[in-house]
């Protein structure tokens, strides 16, 4: 998704490039919306999983607490990946030719 999200906006990229905009601004430009929605995500899942794994531990004789670290934890390890993923594409596509890009406009 965020190489597509990359390739679409490559002639964005470009004359950004072109006007003085450095690698590390595009890579905050292109990851700031995927970061939003990672952060939403787990805005609404964590309330949904904690009420859906009470529940169901709730139905052994000997269940065991589940505590928010785990949540937190998962959370976490969700946004690097994506914040990974996504700084991966916008570094290939900030550190490509911006003549490429604009050659046909």
């Amino acid at each position: 998704m965020s190489s597509y999200a990359a390739e679409l906006r490559r002639k964005e990229i470009g004359v950004r490039k072109v006007l003085g905009s450095s690698v590390p601004g595009l890579v905050v430009l292109l990851s700031k919306d995927f970061t939003r929605l990672v952060m939403l995500a787990f805005v609404l899942a964590v309330p949904l999983a904690y009420f859906a794994v009470d529940r169901w531990l709730a139905k052994f004789e000997q269940h065991a607490e589940i505590g928010l670290w785990i949540f937190v934890v998962a959370g976490v390890a969700t946004l690097l990946i994506a914040l990974l993923s996504v700084s991966y594409q916008a570094v290939r596509a900030a550190a490509a030719d911006p003549v490429n890009s604009l050659r046909y406009e």
